[in-house]
């Protein structure tokens, strides 16, 4: 008995910790959304999780170089919308131009980093938050 309440405990524990992660991370994305400006792009803040996602070019995101400037590039934020109806299904829109990679000065960059990681994480939340209610409604329609 004391191993599942201990189970119960831990796994308690972990989901309260991603929630905290999740409102944290929140806070911290919606300050550089405003930071960086992206608000005069997008508008509410609300309205940037209705891109498909959002890539840098200009700074490594891969782990173990990240933030690493690629030289010749310049450092942007592309946010990638979707329209099923159109011609061309998807669109590459710039969020933020920051110039050539090499010259931005490192703290920008680094919020840059930042920003785009923040996006993926809370973009991650709510995809989890939509196939577990996908399967909550098969698992409705199977009973």
């Amino acid at each position: 008995m004391s191993s599942a309440l201990d189970r119960l405990k831990s796994l308690t524990n972990k989901i309260s910790s991603y929630e905290l992660a999740r409102k944290e991370n929140l806070k911290m994305l919606e300050d550089l959304f405003n930071k960086l400006h992206i608000d005069e792009k997008v508008g509410d803040f609300k309205n940037l999780f209705e891109f498909k996602a959002i890539n840098l070019s200009g700074a490594s995101l891969v782990r173990e170089t990240m933030g690493e400037i690629k030289k010749g590039k310049y450092l942007q934020i592309l946010a990638i919308s979707y329209d099923k109806e159109a011609v061309v299904k998807s669109k590459n829109i710039s969020l933020g131009y920051f110039g050539r990679a090499e010259n931005v000065d490192a703290e920008l960059k680094d919020s840059v980093v930042d920003f785009v990681i923040r996006y993926r994480l809370e973009k991650s939340f709510m995809t989890l938050e939509h196939y577990h209610s996908i399967v909550g409604d098969l698992k409705k329609s199977n009973d």
